[in-house]
């Protein structure tokens, strides 16, 4: 009898840290104080040093991380923000949310991350930020594209969504641009149990920017500097995250392991797989294949009990939301095409090996 294969299960993340949890869940409510307490200041403490920066600020979610992020960096009404053309649209709704305007550059095919060649043809005047992304969890060439910003004299800030744990060169993600934003939502490799997000930094004046804005813009009860946002971090989510953070070293291994198998097993299969950059450790959020029959591929992946998932069908300038960028079919080809072909396959921390195992027959049955 063949196993079914969930595309994601949840549940033995929290058993692998269930006492932690049940404990901290306990602590907080037994506390009395569930907004900007002890709990939250605990995380963001713990979370800043495992980054290996400075500061981290609790945010309600990753939307608002890369929104209030940008904001704290100074962008408004006109400016323009370069983002990937390939990339969940989130990143790109932060850029309008703050009046500005998304420029789509294209991805580099292998690693489908932003392509730091392509960057500075799309620097203008108007420029005010470059916001790649991590995607998949594979770490974007951050000193290249640092190395952009610097002679530019923009700033960057780095969508962390899908990258916690992830390394680049030796340095942890999340410490490599001037603001890193992260979700905390359930199904990231560091998920809260419901909405959460968050910013890191080594600039003390931006942390303490992120502060405010979070917080109606105020600094003291009832005082508002200026006009803010209520996005904040709740201390239930907080302590969570915290509990959760002490096993995100051996979540991510396990995560490792099953794309260490699924490159291995599936080598010299028809079907392009995930590329790691030199340098790069990936956290492994997706394991992101290609193939030209794509819609196909995952209808027989399915009939094997096989679920599968894409990241993501519709390319973000191709979205109505963005009719009035006036883009249509063929403006961005690269990005088109790794949207029409790309196809998620299951893995997830306490993956059993059989179930590894029935991914990789039915996928070599299936190609």
């Amino acid at each position: 009898m063949s196993v079914a294969v969930p595309f994601l299960d949840l549940k033995p993340a929290y058993a692998a840290s269930q006492p932690a949890i049940d404990a901290a869940l306990a602590r907080v409510a037994a506390s009395g104080w569930y907004l900007l307490g002890q709990e939250l200041s605990a995380f963001e403490t713990a979370y800043a040093a495992y980054c290996g920066t400075t500061h981290a600020v609790g945010l309600a979610n990753g939307l608002d991380a890369l929104h209030l992020g940008l904001r704290a960096l100074g962008v408004g009404e006109g400016d323009e923000v370069i983002v990937p053309s390939n990339t969940y649209i989130a990143t790109w709704l932060a850029v309008s949310q703050c009046g500005a305007r998304p420029v789509p550059v294209e991805c580099d095919p292998a690693t489908y991350n932003l392509d730091p060649t392509l960057i500075e043809a799309a620097i203008t005047a108007r420029t005010k930020v470059l916001l790649p992304v991590h995607l998949y969890g594979q770490p974007a060439d951050m000193d290249a594209i640092n190395a952009i910003a610097t002679r530019h004299g923009l700033k960057v800030l780095d969508d962390c969504a899908q990258a916690h744990a992830a390394v680049y060169k030796g340095r942890m993600v999340g410490s490599l641009a001037d603001v890193s934003a992260w979700s905390f939502y359930p199904g990231k490799n560091l998920g809260a149990f419901g909405d959460g997000g968050g910013a890191t930094t080594a600039d003390t004046a931006v942390a303490d920017q992120l502060r405010v804005l979070r917080n109606y813009g105020s600094r003291v009860k009832y005082h508002n500097e200026v006009k803010g946002y209520n996005s904040r971090l709740d201390d239930i989510q907080a302590a969570v995250l915290h509990a959760k953070l002490a096993q995100l070293g051996d979540a991510t291994d396990e995560r490792r392991a099953i794309a260490a198998r699924y490159l291995a097993e599936m080598a010299g299969l028809a079907l392009m797989l995930p590329t790691v950059a030199p340098g790069t450790e990936p956290a492994w959020h997706l394991f992101v294949v290609r193939h030209e029959a794509r819609d196909r591929l995952q209808k027989a992946l399915a009939e094997r009990g096989v679920a599968t998932m894409i990241h993501y069908p519709v390319p973000p300038h191709l979205q109505p939301a963005y009719a009035e960028l006036g883009m249509g079919p063929g403006d961005l080809p690269i990005s088109e095409a790794i949207h029409a072909e790309v196809l998620s396959l299951p893995l997830w921390p306490g993956m059993q090996p059989e179930q590894v195992d029935a991914v990789i027959s039915a996928v070599k049955a299936c190609v």
